[in-house]
């Protein structure tokens, strides 16, 4: 990649637990996500996200942005039961010094046309928190609807309240 404002997303990898402890570690960007993970809880996470890789299934990526190719974030998709149904649901989380810049909007509508290629759900979901302005901003821009809020139990044995944000992938408009 060599356009300076271009993104692409890369299959996450054993070189990204450096980036992943900088997403979890951190107080500021788990603010809206229950607070930090431990050493081991990201170390675990880090595994899940490599044998998605792996597998095929339940995918995470590594956002590459810039003409250094610098891992800026994370975003993802992966199965969900969700009122009955079957969706994807999708979240992302971008390094703070590389926020306000159009990368997660850009990521995420990536996202939703590899979601779409693959013809297997109707929908994606966003539950972003109700006091993320920025990522509810983003499932705007992206073109997902809001449905309602929701209460979420994440982390296990913390509930939060979350916007409930669809969008339908057999659309194409």
């Amino acid at each position: 990649m060599n356009e300076k404002n271009l993104i692409e997303l890369r299959l996450w990898s054993e070189a990204d637990l450096p980036l992943l402890e900088q997403l979890m570690g951190d107080p500021v960007m788990t603010e809206h996500l229950g607070g930090p993970e431990s050493p081991e809880k990201i170390f675990k996470r880090h595994e899940r996200y490599c044998q998605s890789s792996r597998t095929g299934k339940d995918l995470m990526f590594a956002i590459i942005f810039g003409p250094e190719d610098t891992a800026v974030g994370s975003i993802g998709y992966w199965e969900k039961e969700w009122n009955g149904q079957h969706v994807w649901e999708t979240g992302w989380s971008i390094l703070p010094q590389f926020q306000g810049h159009g990368i997660a909007t850009r990521a995420t509508a990536l996202i939703i046309n590899r979601a779409r290629s693959e013809a297997t759900r109707q929908f994606i979901h966003a539950f972003p928190s109700i006091e993320n302005p920025a990522s509810n901003a983003i499932c705007r821009k992206a073109g997902f609807t809001f449905l309602e809020e929701v209460t979420f139990e994440y982390p296990p044995g913390s509930f939060m309240r979350c916007n409930d944000w669809q969008l339908d992938l057999f659309k194409t408009e």
